[in-house]
């Protein structure tokens, strides 16, 4: 298994006003102090959107590019969302990533609210994601349908649908899907087959459920630190990659801690956070080096 970091482990998100927004050189430099090799995209435009200018600072940091994260309408606005869908993996491709990890977007800024979708704009849905898929495609690039939470593929009755109604295959992130009330290790121990893609993430249990229930707001359970290094919240990490390598996952284990970073705290908070997880990761794979496992 090959394992990758992501910018949001230090708090670059694409929500406005998300936190404090940190340099790309001093986030790329930080992962490769701890001995990471690959990294997805980050938001839109957060890296430079000139393929040569993005493998340029890539190198200069010893990273490869793994994909993007591209959250768009799924469900409207079908034309702009595939010509920034088309943008986007032109980007990754020409950059040398393999994967467009889509996420079905509301149309609001961030992830607290979620209005409800009609069914003809759920079958719109499905529809945009087999286009994007074959956009991405034709630029050499697979596509995995995140579920996300404030998106319209959160859930468990929304992921086990999308499963039913497309042939895409996930993005398993664990954090999200136990946030959404969904048991990542047993959504991977059933359907192993559609796991293209992965986010190895851990969660607090029981802030989750208070976002899951609408007593707390997504921003302010990232705040709240409801994200933590593997192995100390509530997903069964040493399981989860146990059951992909039995299954024969070969693809990325992505590390990503959803991180909202504030102007008071520790400058070396995703340093310290990453190496803890890449560690636990150490211990759950029996590697000596899970950056180049």
């Amino acid at each position: 298994m090959k394992i990758a970091g992501a910018p949001i482990s230090w708090g670059v998100c694409e929500v406005p006003g998300w936190g404090r927004v940190l340099e790309p050189t001093q986030v790329l430099s930080e992962m490769a102090s701890l001995g990471l090799k690959a990294t997805e995209l980050g938001p839109p435009d957060y890296l430079p959107s000139d393929p040569d200018e993005l493998r340029k600072l890539l190198d200069e940091h010893g990273l490869q590019l793994v994909g993007g994260f591209l959250a768009v309408t799924l469900h409207t606005d079908v034309e702009s969302t595939l010509d920034e869908a088309d943008r986007v993996a032109r980007l990754l491709a020409a950059a040398g990533g393999d994967v467009l990890v889509l996420a079905a977007a509301t149309g609001l800024d961030g992830y607290d609210d979620r209005p409800a979708l009609t069914d003809d704009e759920w079958r719109t849905l499905v529809a945009t994601a087999a286009q994007i898929r074959d956009t991405a495609a034709r630029h050499g690039l697979r596509t995995v349908l995140h579920p996300h939470v404030g998106t319209h593929v959160e859930r468990t009755a929304e992921v086990e649908r999308f499963l039913a109604d497309s042939d895409l295959p996930l993005c398993l992130d664990t954090g999200h899907l136990l946030i959404g009330g969904t048991d990542p290790v047993e959504l991977a121990r059933r359907h192993p087959e559609r796991i293209g893609h992965v986010h190895l993430k851990d969660v607090r249990a029981d802030i989750a459920a208070t976002v899951r229930s609408g007593e707390t707001g997504y921003t302010a359970a990232v705040r709240q630190r409801m994200y933590v290094p593997l192995g100390d919240g509530d997903v069964d990490v040493r399981a989860l990659v146990a059951l992909l390598r039995d299954r024969g996952y070969t693809g990325w284990l992505v590390l990503e801690q959803d991180t909202a970073l504030s102007d008071t705290d520790p400058a070396d908070t995703p340093v310290r956070d990453t190496a803890r997880s890449l560690a636990h990761l150490t211990q759950s794979t029996g590697s000596t080096n899970p950056s180049e496992e």
